[in-house]
């Protein structure tokens, strides 16, 4: 059982910069742990996913550049570091943690991939 609890979101401007959060309990090794984001209207998006062992890193093509996806193996915690946010960033940013075993990077954009999720962490971005 893995239980994920996200922090960090807030109220920022256009231009700034804000850090995610993930904090993981339970075992998070031999897993790969995702963000995802969804948008008032939209459907659920991931933005970044990163496997814990290892540290190899997907992005996906329209979130290359201005995020990043980091690992804390000790403290059990996965970041996302957001430069230069957009009004558009504006969303509800999810993280999730898959099944053990391996998982190719085209299984990191379906959600069926992930088994836990946290509640979510809402960033909004003005204009």
């Amino acid at each position: 059982q893995v239980q994920l609890v996200e922090s960090g979101g807030g109220l920022v401007q256009a231009g700034d910069s804000l850090r995610l959060s993930c904090a993981a309990s339970g075992r998070t090794s031999s897993r790969a742990m995702g963000w995802f984001r969804q948008a008032p209207g939209k459907e659920r998006e991931l933005v970044a996913a990163i496997r814990v062992i290892g540290g190899m890193t997907y992005y996906s093509d329209s979130m290359k550049g201005r995020f990043t996806i980091s690992r804390d193996n000790g403290k059990n915690t996965v970041y996302l570091q957001m430069n230069r946010l957009k009004p558009e960033d504006t969303a509800v940013y999810y993280c999730a943690a898959t099944g053990l075993g391996y998982y190719s990077s085209s299984d990191y954009n379906r959600q069926s991939s992930y088994a836990y999720w946290g509640q979510g962490t809402q960033v909004t971005v003005s204009s």
